[in-house]
């Protein structure tokens, strides 16, 4: 199987692509600087591709867009964020629906689409939020359409929190927990669609050899409260979580970007239960095991006597 990923580089694209190639499929990197071996350039902006390397593959993964959490969401860094996810996915369904393609086209999205919504039970049937982080999910989306419409089998993946050894989410907690400085964000309530990243690399593989269409949820069977979310990474850590941090710090440090983390959604994911995923971690203190054994920082057994 020939797969090209957009966003190889990133969190998910670097360890789909090791995934992929460690079972013998060829992975082919869209990127924008100059390539080299095992990928190909291209230039949303411009509306540069190479379209004839594209439709020869059978698979396409599209997880291209601009870090949200990377720095403030200033008007000027809205426009990035929403730009980096419709243009580039724009040019990639355009192209595969004029080339006729008969392949998948794994479309990246995020479980903002729902925005707040606290205590309601949501899924893949529930409508969308009224946050920015939701206009912008709406419209990634949306500029898929064109390949929808030409009867290409597309799935949306909408993408919890990704709890990883090392970069996403885990960049930012890590360094709070192992060092005993964190309890919970704001009042500990909010409700956290969260996801290994193995598990997300085999939901998206899962999902990819279905025959689905449409948005599915990937994140773990249970949304975790935010308190129990972080109680579960110090414990993993062997740390005592020991203070809060207010929203209003929250908003001051990061502004928008702190939304994904203040933020409550009480998600399921029905599409993955519905087809019979089984998922690796499936509850939080699982989860939270295996990234802190994967980051090297579980508390070492004492030697026995």
């Amino acid at each position: 199987m020939r797969v090209a990923i957009t966003g190889a580089s990133g969190l998910i694209g670097t360890a789909l692509s090791a995934s992929l190639r460690a079972d013998g499929h060829e992975v082919l990197a869209l990127v924008r600087r100059e390539a080299r071996e095992g990928e190909s350039r291209w230039d949303p902006t411009a509306g540069v591709i190479d379209a004839d390397a594209v439709l020869a593959c059978d698979v396409v993964v599209n997880l291209a867009g601009a870090s949200i959490g990377a720095q403030r969401l200033t008007d000027a860094y809205k426009k990035v964020v929403r730009s980096s996810r419709t243009d580039g996915t724009g040019l990639i369904a355009r192209t595969l629906a004029q080339g006729k393609w008969g392949g998948v086209l794994m479309q990246g999205s995020a479980m903002g689409y729902y925005g707040h919504r606290g205590e309601e039970v949501l899924t893949e049937r529930s409508g969308p939020g009224k946050t920015f982080l939701s206009e912008i999910v709406l419209a990634w989306e949306a500029a898929a359409q064109p390949a929808v419409d030409a009867g290409i089998r597309t799935v949306f993946t909408r993408t919890g929190l990704v709890l990883a050894p090392h970069g996403g989410f885990a960049e930012r907690l890590l360094p709070l927990v192992r060092r005993g400085l964190l309890r919970q964000f704001a009042d500990g309530r909010e409700f956290h669609s969260w996801i290994s990243l193995e598990d997300h690399i085999r939901a998206t593989r899962f999902l990819m050899e279905s025959d689905y269409a449409g948005p599915a949820n990937v994140i773990a069977p249970h949304a975790t409260r935010d308190r129990e979310l972080i109680k579960a990474l110090a414990d993993a850590a062997g740390k005592s979580s020991l203070f809060p941090v207010p929203a209003w710090a929250m908003r001051l440090a990061a502004g928008e970007a702190a939304a994904d983390l203040l933020t409550s959604q009480n998600a399921e994911p029905g599409v993955l239960s519905r087809l019979g995923f089984q998922w690796h971690h499936g509850d939080i203190d699982q989860a939270a095991r295996w990234v802190m054994e994967q980051a090297g920082l579980a508390p070492q057994a004492s030697p026995a006597a």
